[in-house]
């Protein structure tokens, strides 16, 4: 979503990023399709876009690919593009940290984290997202709201917390019975939302890593469950989205 949620933006096997201009919620919904909904398209990428990320402080969208690139654009339609070194691999996720607007972290197949400074156009530090256990793919990279912490989703059934300082691990632990595919911090940086292919919805207190609920969300289909999961910005609210076609409010 952008500023004031006046836009979205989706990205696709196209390898194009539409931006959608949100309608009167008063329309009627069977209305014909107004092509002005449809607000431009953003080119550049060369294969599928995989990520999307949206700073409102800089008006920033940030993107990544299975072409190798990510690159954050200036909604007046700028763009950069950075490619990435060929031992990180494919990106997966990327995400503007909050405490620092002209940073950003992106995440890679090979299980690297690695932060960039946009300013500088270059990155600054690779965060220890490995662990112990060797490399795992990184489904999602979320940012800490008002923390220099990073946090990542792994395939190896993991989440690992990463400090953004010195790009140490802080914590890692085993937080589902399979791939932890998404994840979503609440406004107030009190509360982890994560999903996994095990078709659960955890929700864990930052303050001492524990799950505090467990939701049984979705079903399985062609062995994967949930897909996304996230938080509203000012009410008690959540969303998931799951590979069983189904898009689901929990309060």
């Amino acid at each position: 979503m952008g500023s004031n949620s006046e836009y979205c933006y989706s990205g696709g096997a196209d390898a194009c990023i539409h931006s959608w201009k949100i309608p009167d919620l008063s329309m009627d919904p069977y209305d014909g399709y107004d092509p002005s909904v449809l607000s431009h398209v953003l080119e550049g990428h060369g294969d599928a876009v995989w990520g999307l990320a949206f700073s409102p402080a800089s008006q920033r969208l940030a993107s990544c690919s299975a072409d190798g690139t990510w690159g954050p654009q200036h909604l007046t339609l700028d763009s950069l593009l950075f490619p990435v070194p060929s031992e990180h691999g494919v990106p997966t996720s990327v995400a503007f940290t909050s405490t620092e607007p002209a940073h950003i972290v992106a995440s890679f197949r090979s299980g690297d984290t690695v932060l960039y400074d946009l300013e500088a156009g270059g990155a600054l530090l690779t965060l220890e997202s490995r662990g112990s256990s060797g490399p795992t793919q990184i489904n999602q990279v979320v940012s800490h709201p008002n923390q220099p912490l990073t946090i990542t989703a792994h395939d190896d059934r993991g989440i690992r917390f990463l400090d953004n300082r010195t790009g140490k691990l802080v914590h890692s632990m085993v937080a589902h019975l399979d791939a932890v595919t998404c994840l979503a911090v609440d406004p107030n940086g009190a509360f982890l939302m994560s999903g996994s292919h095990d078709c659960s919805l955890r929700l864990w207190s930052l303050d001492n890593k524990t799950c505090v609920q467990e939701i049984t969300a979705h079903r399985k289909k062609h062995e994967e469950a949930i897909h996304a999961v996230a938080c509203h910005p000012s009410k008690a609210l959540i969303a998931s989205a799951g590979a069983d076609a189904l898009a689901k409010v929990f309060v």
